[in-house]
């Protein structure tokens, strides 16, 4: 492990996706659903924003209650203004039942009539009666689920009749389910007195739609985005961040390749549309507080809007009361969604927002209240250069000083912007326009934005400052800034330049710097070991003589990575005392890197358990100082993912990996170590892996090369794809050697892996004795162990003898290579299981499944149970669908017990719907799904629904796959 975006793509093929992150309230329907189907009559109240998922929940109620044989009738209110036509959903929900009409309901005619020809106000009784009448008959027949779309539309005779029926519908197996957007119901709106009565009568529930979390938003993007074969995950990032959990705002915004830029066209006149409905008194007022910011003051909106007292408290009681602004809890005055404020923003004129910007700056300077960053923000808006660079400093610093390391580099390059604007302020800088690089650069690094820092360090270095300490200071910071990014070189080009340009006397703190970033350039390129060292002592000495705690730490650090070969024990001691200092320090970036440092020593010692309890502290204080995303930061958060993948637990792997967003593309790498939970559970997640390859690849992210390589090659291992295990395994271990030229042993892992579906496709050419296609991937396979051979001997020579996690990996692949070799030995298996031990849960299982297969090939059945037993507990208890479904296999073709659920037949009933059930069958059959859909009498959208659900029940990515695995399993009906 090292101590170290994207083009917006055509407008996608839209797709229908299943429900995404609604599972709690179609659960929740579900139970009404069965409640009805038990005779039991209920009602839910669906609330939500516009275009929050109201309609797609309401689908899939209905798609779950036609296959639990009952009836759906679905009606829609409509948008109509002042000219409601009455009815209108009752008679879109009753019209196409005409043809079965009993005779005995002749008050019905007018409503199915023409949608105007209801009757008067004295004649609706027996109406009402009627309907009820029906409903009744019909759930007789068949349990009915009555859906009424958009209830915020319904015209005064549809809300009575609603009211009439959950009052009148008392044992029939009934359920209502009706729809509203929340956010329409100004404090007049004719449908709140009804809902405040309805919620009060028994059977009767509201039920809320909260904005989605940002992890199912994002899966709801990448799956809309399907059709256009996947989108980039800066892509995924940024229209999540700006949709605030809508997924009707978050389509609009993909479709529209957004990426903060402006609104698509459609979106802005949805939005604007909410506005134009306002007085002119409170659209003024809006005007003036999408200028002053996404939360605003009262009193500042009081005094930039310029309006009476009167006039403002109501025009802001119209806009509160309509949902364009909430009250936030502190009292100030918010829009209610972030694209809303840009939308009024975008439409207002250049001069207009200039002069309110100028307004807004002058208020703010005369009550002193306000942030220097809004200070910054409105007189750079209104043309107040000098005044802006000020306040960008000033905000600078304030940010820094809350732990806010993003806006801090924000505001630091707003004023390098302004520089060259601002002459009269040169002075006062210290350090001038170098220094306010650095600090931008510094404000990078802990933003985790590596490469934006790197690109502000080589303006620093161009510009030549005459100072040769602060000429040096660039040199080592620019050095330490490029190890990161795994530019070895570059690093030791820069280290050596400080040295050069720093005179060793009189011994100052930057010349101590300059020494302790050569020793680790020295040491990270190898064979430059004696220079490391002698830099090492000369760093460490000055650091004590002039009293740096900081660079102490730094220095000592790399000293201990250079004895890997010493004692565990006197390295943790040394790791652990350069952590204390840099705490005392207050340098958190080198706490981290010592933190770091002794949590891979840990893993690597096979103490997964001590790796996370090493990471958690250091996490917690980085995401305390707004750091969480910072270089170190992100390792730590890589190696807990690791940690906790490989240790079992894996629920936990993939909330460490998801538990930030927006994260930047030096840090993606923690991400897809998330994704290996996926792929172990079976889940496709190729289109974002070889995303990440291409980023990783671009960048030369030594980690994202890895992190995505290893996810390639275990996606192709569990579909049998042995030709593209040996293509992803290749290119990566080449793609590392160039970034890692010695210190690449993850090859062997890498190796080990890929060679699995390999020594799987030699061993079934020679069933049918086709020796010359066994040769050929033993071939390959050969290939591969040369690679991994050569990542040994280069860190034999090196760095020193493999141990821990090393030393497992390579008895693994000693027994991948026997079995390519067609002779698989359970004894290997054996050894490279007992080598990973009982806290690597996952790979142990692994190596079980495989001693097992030996096992029982040699005709030792009882042991090979055993093994197979403890394989598949494992894959049971992680949710491990591929490994549990091979092992399954496995006994089945040795007529092996696995006891409780293990390989014994299974229920098609217990795993697939009645509905799901019939279509797989139909599949096997070779249908395809529009002639199932005929067969079926549904369309030809619902069978694909049905079949998605089919192959993710059954944990594989295609229709013959699923017909295999499920035949298999004793599961085709």
């Amino acid at each position: 492990m090292s101590e170290g975006r994207a083009t917006i793509p055509d407008v996608p093929q839209w797709v229908e996706v299943p429900l995404v992150g609604r599972d709690a309230e179609l659960a929740r329907l579900t139970e009404h659903v069965e409640r009805a189907r038990a005779g039991r009559p209920s009602a839910v109240l669906v609330a939500g924003d516009a275009g929050v998922g109201k309609s797609r929940l309401l689908t899939a109620a209905g798609e779950v209650a036609r296959e639990r044989g009952v009836r759906v009738l679905t009606g829609h209110c409509l948008d109509l203004g002042d000219v409601g036509l009455p009815y209108l959903p009752f008679v879109d929900l009753l019209r196409p039942l005409r043809e079965e009409l009993p005779a005995g309901h002749p008050a019905l005619v007018p409503l199915l009539g023409a949608p105007g020809a209801a009757p008067a106000e004295a004649g609706r009784l027996p109406l009402f009666e009627a309907v009820a009448a029906l409903l009744g008959e019909l759930a007789a027949r068949q349990p009915l689920l009555v859906v009424l779309e958009d209830l915020h539309w319904a015209d005064r005779s549809s809300r009575d009749l609603l009211r009439y029926l959950l009052t009148r519908l008392v044992a029939e197996p009934v359920l209502v389910v009706a729809s509203y957007r929340s956010d329409d119901l100004h404090r007049r709106h004719p449908l709140r007195p009804l809902l405040a009565e309805l919620v009060r009568l028994p059977g009767v529930e509201r039920l809320d739609l909260p904005p989605l979390p940002d992890p199912d938003l994002a899966a709801l993007v990448r799956a809309v985005a399907a059709g256009a074969g996947g989108v980039p995950e800066r892509l995924v990032d940024d229209v999540v961040a700006r949709a605030e959990g809508n997924a009707f705002y978050a389509e609009e915004l993909l479709a529209a390749g957004s990426r903060g830029g402006e609104l698509p066209w459609a979106l802005s006149e949805v939005l604007l549309g909410r506005v134009e409905e306002l007085g002119p008194a409170a659209q003024q007022v809006l005007r003036v507080a999408a200028v002053v910011g996404r939360r605003v003051r009262h009193d500042l909106l009081a005094a930039v809007a310029g309006l009476p007292d009167a006039e403002l408290d109501a025009a802001l009681a119209e806009a509160v009361h309509r949902h364009v602004l909430v009250v936030d809890p502190g009292g100030r005055l918010r829009f209610r969604h972030a694209l809303l404020r840009e939308a009024v923003l975008a439409d207002l004129l250049p001069g207009e927002r200039t002069r309110v910007h100028a307004a807004v700056a002058a208020r703010l300077r005369a009550d002193g209240t306000g942030t220097a960053a809004e200070l910054a923000h409105h007189a750079r808006e209104s043309n107040d250069l000098p005044g802006a660079f000020d306040a960008a400093l000033t905000a600078a610093d304030e940010a820094g000083a809350v732990g806010a390391p993003a806006e801090a580099l924000q505001q630091l390059e707003a004023a390098l912007t302004l520089w060259p604007a601002v002459p009269d302020r040169h002075a006062g800088v210290p350090d001038g326009e170098v220094g306010l690089l650095l600090r931008a650069a510094a404000a990078a690094r802990a933003a985790g934005e590596l490469h934006r820092g790197i690109a502000l360090l080589r303006s620093a270095r161009d510009l030549a400052p005459a100072d040769p300490h602060l000429a040096g200071r660039v040199q080592y910071t620019l050095a330490q800034a490029l190890i990161r990014v795994d530019d070895l070189p570059g690093a030791v080009e820069a280290s050596t330049a400080a040295l050069d340009l720093i005179p060793a006397h009189p011994l100052t703190a930057d010349r101590v710097w300059a020494t302790t970033t050569r020793a680790r350039t020295a040491w990270s390129v190898g064979g430059g070991d004696a220079v490391a060292r002698d830099a090492a002592r000369e760093a460490l000495a000055g650091a004590e003589r002039l009293g740096l705690e900081s660079a102490w730490s730094d220095t000592m650090i790399s000293l201990a990575r250079m004895t890997e070969e010493g004692d565990p024990a006197a390295r943790t001691a040394d790791l652990t005392e350069a952590l204390e200092r840099a705490r005392r320090a207050g340098d958190l970036d080198v706490e981290l890197r010592a933190a770091f440092n002794l949590a891979t020593l840990a893993y690597e010692s096979g103490d997964l358990a001590a790796a996370v309890a090493h990471a958690g502290p250091a996490l917690d204080r980085a995401a305390a100082r707004g750091a969480g995303w910072s270089f170190y930061a992100a390792e730590l958060r890589y190696l807990r993912v690791l940690a906790q993948f490989h240790a079992g637990r894996w629920d936990d792997a993939r909330a460490t990996a998801d538990e930030l967003v927006r994260v930047p593309d030096t840090a993606a790498h923690v991400r897809v170590a998330g994704l290996h939970v996926a792929i172990g559970r079976g889940a496709d997640v190729a289109e974002q892996v070889e995303q990440a390859w291409a980023v990783g690849d671009r960048l030369g992210h030594a980690a994202l090369v890895l992190s995505s390589g290893s996810a390639g090659i275990e996606l192709a291992a569990w579909r049998q794809d042995a030709t593209a295990a040996v293509a992803v395994a290749e290119r990566t271990v080449r793609r590392l050697r160039e970034i890692w030229p010695v210190d690449f042993l993850v090859a062997v892992r890498l190796a080990a892996v890929a060679l699995g579906p390999v020594a799987d496709a030699a061993a079934a050419a020679r069933v049918p004795g086709d020796e010359e296609t066994a040769l050929r991937w033993v071939a390959a396979g050969e290939r591969l162990v040369d690679q991994a051979r050569q990542a040994q001997e280069l860190f034999a020579e090196h760095v020193g003898e493999v141990e821990g996690e090393g030393r497992a990996w390579a008895l693994r692949l000693a027994a991948e290579v026997a079995r390519l070799h067609g002779r698989d030995d359970a004894a290997a298996w054996a050894g490279a299981g007992a080598a990973f031990g009982p806290r690597q849960v996952w790979e142990q299982a692994r190596c079980r499944w495989r001693e097992g297969a030996a096992l029982l090939a040699a005709g030792e059945r009882e042991p090979a149970a055993q093994r197979l037993r403890a394989a598949h507990e494992a894959a049971v208890a992680l949710g491990a669908v591929p490994l549990r479904t091979r092992v399954e296999a496995l006994a089945r073709r040795g007529r092996l017990d696995l006891g409780a659920g293990g390989a014994r037949p299974a229920d098609p009933a217990a795993v697939f719907t009645p509905r799901e059930a019939e279509v797989l069958g139909r599949v096997a059959a070779g249908l395809t799904n529009r002639q199932i859909g005929a067969e079926l009498f549904i369309s030809e959208k619902t069978v694909s629904v049905h079949l998605s659900r089919v192959l993710a029940k059954l944990g594989v990515s295609g229709r013959t796959e699923a017909v295999a695995v499920a035949a298999e399993r004793g599961l085709l009906p």
